[in-house]
């Protein structure tokens, strides 16, 4: 039904968490599914807590539990929802004890990452593809676009006449059009003009994965290494390489830092939401429908980053 109903990338998530759970329950899970109890949830919520996982993400996972007991609840196979009585694990601490939350870049962080982009050592550049991450971190500032969004931007999702560019996000297929903020223009004005629409407007980020040693994800965390641009530790890797190293500052944290610009300078929430994608078609419905002019005068108050050109 979630094939059906969600997008595609959620039906992953999903399927993926339901086999998980099936791994888990090793032999159990050749038993009806009235058989299934709290204790095997806890148990699987405990046994991903052991390996590592962010908290955070143990609780998507036991959240995401729940929808296939309540689908079989409505449709009278169990009584109840076996995970409903499952706690959730709780939000993760920083080491203080306060809170742990995503923080945003400032504007000279930013200037400091695309600097670092570009650094050069014996006459080389230190990073393939520096001149990329340069745009790539410029364009996700003034978009608020996702990592995978930003390296997979075709020249076809931008309209320099109109100044807006308009893409599908992977993670929601939802289509958002974002006005080019002046500073965003000016790069773009920059680049090569491409042969054809389906160029990719940074080709050799397209080319790479976004996990592993060397995919995107992992150099822009060697870049904000080498720009001395360092988050709080959220969480730590277990010993033995078990989980991973999660920090309040990631490249996701430029998505932050474009929302977070706006409301600082007063945007309303109902023209954020629009630009940052975060509306769902239903709620949609219940939100008067914007011009593009409002749209522009809100990313204009985003702060330019006043780089020299490098």
């Amino acid at each position: 039904g979630k094939e059906i109903s969600k997008a595609k990338n959620t039906h992953v998530k999903y399927s993926h968490t339901i086999e998980s759970f099936i791994t888990h329950l090793c032999r159990r899970a050749k038993l009806n599914v009235a058989a299934i109890s709290s204790k095997d949830i806890a148990s699987f919520r405990d046994a991903q807590i052991e390996s590592g996982k962010h908290p955070n993400t143990v609780r998507y996972l036991v959240k995401q539990l729940r929808i296939p007991f309540n689908a079989a609840r409505r449709q009278g196979i169990i009584t109840h929802n076996p995970a409903e009585a499952v706690e959730l694990p709780g939000k993760a601490k920083t080491e203080d004890g306060g809170e742990a939350r995503r923080d945003v870049f400032t504007p000279k962080q930013i200037e400091a990452l695309m600097n670092a982009a570009t650094v050069r050592e014996h006459g080389k550049p230190v990073f393939d593809a520096g001149e990329e991450w340069r745009g790539a971190i410029l364009f996700a500032y003034f978009t608020g676009a996702r990592l995978q969004d930003v390296a997979n931007i075709a020249w076809s999702a931008i309209d320099l006449p109109a100044k807006t560019i308009t893409y599908r996000a992977k993670k929601t297929s939802k289509l958002v059009t974002i006005p080019i903020h002046p500073e965003l223009e000016n790069y773009l004005l920059e680049l090569a003009a491409p042969d054809s629409g389906k160029a990719s407007v940074f080709p050799k980020l397209a080319a790479r994965g976004t996990g592993g040693r060397n995919g995107l994800s992992m150099t822009f965390s060697r870049i904000m290494v080498r720009a001395r641009v360092a988050g709080e530790v959220l969480h730590k890797a277990k010993k033995g390489g078990q989980g991973r190293t999660v920090r309040s500052l990631t490249f996701h944290s430029l998505r932050h830092s474009f929302n977070s610009a706006m409301a600082n300078a007063g945007v309303s929430q109902e023209i954020r939401m629009k630009l940052i994608g975060h509306v769902s078609a239903e709620m949609n419905k219940g939100y008067t429908h914007h011009e593009l002019e409002p749209l522009r005068a809100a990313v204009a108050v985003i702060p330019s980053l006043k780089l020299q050109h490098i």
